[in-house]
């Protein structure tokens, strides 16, 4: 949520008067709810509740982009807009005035984005155990609304919510929470030691309108959190702290005035940054709150990062730098058994493909064709899968690019299929052979003309000048077939299908004990079948 002003700077003024301070709310990268973060329970063929990796949070979070990919991130952080006091006050306003949101409509939003945030870089197989501090104004309200989303994302998370409002719609938050048994924490209740309780603790405490000093409990809790800084310069274990548009105790333009404040490891920013964000120096800067109309952005002449395809967030500046050699997944995935699974592969092929659908995976045809030409020297691509039947996998290339002269000189190839949400992958070898004339010809005529006027207009895999070439042959096949007439289908080509004599269905499981169960044809009294075997992982 954007902060404690909601209706006009009276009702805030009373907020004020009525609590220490307002909760502040986070906001995160991620797609609309509808798009199944992990923690969606999807019930698969195998009959079985199957948790959906972050990644596929990620996958949904930019469906736009790549599958799997982080939210786009803009890495000149001097070209984004930083907000006044008095500037983020006038937006809230607005939005809450003449451009008719509703309180409970911008909580949503805002708790949602808070909750897909974290799960962007906090897996919840790392960092389960989520404390929400929230305040007693609109901004508390948010927490509680991140509260709901990240239960239903896997996460296990309490509240701390010492300030209640009898309001309806507060009310109606706690009622929410309660229903899913989420814990309610009094102050007093809270450990002495965070740091073994708690593997995230969400600072929802101060909105940007907040003014003067926290009154008890929250000061309390704020030297806490600080507390927690000490931890991290001991280099002992801590949870992280994520900040929601203001670190509480900081300064909305100034920052961490003395330097002895609150240090999050992610701030979430709302609407557009405040100006203390400029003195954020964590890891993990997000900006959320994908609700500002073109009015608002031209009159406050916002310049802002574009958010990527349904993403509530986007990430300010360069992500942080990894250590390769420490990026690992913890797996957790159903058992995946022999008695359990179909005697024909292809058959249990497409359990897993619709699987594969049904959780919304970016194109999950998408598969990893490897050949080797007489050289010996294997490469590798992405195709698309376009059909599977009993007689094998069918996709279409150009018959006069390297991997159709590979299969010209060897027709042995192998195919991966990679499912990143749910931890699955199929590897499938055989030998390759082209379709027949009329089968491509079918194919190619049920794709979109611009499909079919880039196929003839590209020679794959030969040296062009440059795109504006392929670009200017577009041109002139699109006007030549600009009538609607029929394009006829290139004799370079056409579609492959790979017989396939070997499958493995791999699954990842914990501590790297994964699943890999291998097809491989067999003769029974005269009768062909396939072996099922236990590979070890």
């Amino acid at each position: 949520m954007l902060g404690v002003l909601r209706k006009g700077g009276r009702m805030i003024c009373s907020l004020l008067t009525q609590a220490p301070f307002p909760l502040a709310y986070c906001s995160s990268p991620s797609s609309i709810y509808e798009a199944k973060p992990s923690g969606y329970l999807p019930r698969f063929s195998s009959g079985f509740l199957c948790p959906i990796s972050c990644s596929a949070i990620r996958a949904l979070c930019s469906k736009s982009g790549k599958v799997g990919g982080m939210a786009s991130s803009l890495q000149n952080q001097g070209s984004i807009t930083y907000l006044t006091q008095r500037e983020a006050a006038e937006i809230d306003e607005i939005l809450m005035g003449p451009l008719g949101f509703s309180v409970d409509q911008l909580m949503e939003l805002a708790g949602l984005s808070v909750a897909t945030s974290m799960a962007e870089v906090y897996k919840p197989s790392e960092y389960n155990r989520v404390l929400a501090i929230c305040g007693p104004g609109n901004n508390g309200g948010d927490g509680l609304v991140a509260a709901r989303h990240l239960y239903h994302f896997g996460y296990k998370p309490f509240v701390c919510y010492p300030k209640r409002t009898s309001k309806p719609l507060y009310s109606g938050l706690v009622t929410q929470l309660e229903s899913l048994s989420i814990p309610f924490l009094s102050v007093d209740e809270l450990p002495v030691d965070w740091s073994n309780d708690f593997d995230i603790l969400v600072d929802a405490m101060f909105g940007f309108s907040f003014h003067g000093a926290p009154r008890p409990p929250f000061d309390n809790l704020i030297e806490k959190l600080v507390h927690l800084n000490n931890y991290k310069q001991r280099q002992q274990k801590s949870p992280v702290i994520v900040s929601v548009d203001i670190p509480s105790g900081w300064h909305v333009e100034e920052g961490d005035v003395n330097g002895e404040g609150i240090k999050p490891d992610m701030l979430v920013s709302l609407t557009a940054p405040k100006l203390c964000a400029k003195k954020f120096s964590g890891p993990h800067h997000f900006l959320g709150g994908r609700f500002v109309p073109p009015s608002i952005a031209e009159k406050y002449k916002l310049h802002l990062p574009p958010y990527p395809g349904t993403s509530m967030c986007v990430r300010i500046g360069k992500p942080p730098q990894i250590d390769i050699s420490a990026l690992r997944e913890n797996y957790m995935s159903p058992d995946f058994l022999e008695e359990q699974v179909e005697a024909d592969p292809i058959d249990q092929f497409r359990k897993w493909f619709d699987d594969a659908v049904a959780a919304g995976l970016k194109e999950p045809n998408a598969m990893a064709l490897s050949t080797t030409g007489k050289d010996g020297k294997p490469s590798s691509r992405m195709v698309l899968l376009k059909s599977v039947d009993k007689d094998g996998f069918v996709w279409y290339t150009n018959y006069e690019s390297r991997k159709a002269r590979e299969l010209s000189e060897n027709s042995h190839a192998s195919l991966l299929f990679y499912w990143d949400g749910l931890n699955r992958q199929v590897r499938v070898e055989g030998s390759v052979q082209k379709v027949s004339d009329d089968e491509s010809e079918q194919y190619f005529h049920s794709r979109p003309r611009g499909s079919q006027i880039g196929a003839i207009v590209s020679k794959q895999s030969t040296i062009v000048p440059g795109r504006h070439v392929l670009h200017q042959l577009y041109k002139e096949l699109e006007e030549k077939y600009s009538d609607g007439s029929l394009i006829p289908k290139p004799k370079h080509w056409g579609g492959y299908r790979l017989q396939p004599e070997r499958f493995e269905f791999w699954q990842g499981q914990q501590s790297r004990l994964h699943d890999r169960l291998q097809y491989s044809p067999q003769e029974i009294n005269g009768k062909q079948s396939w072996r099922i075997d236990r590979l070890a992982p």
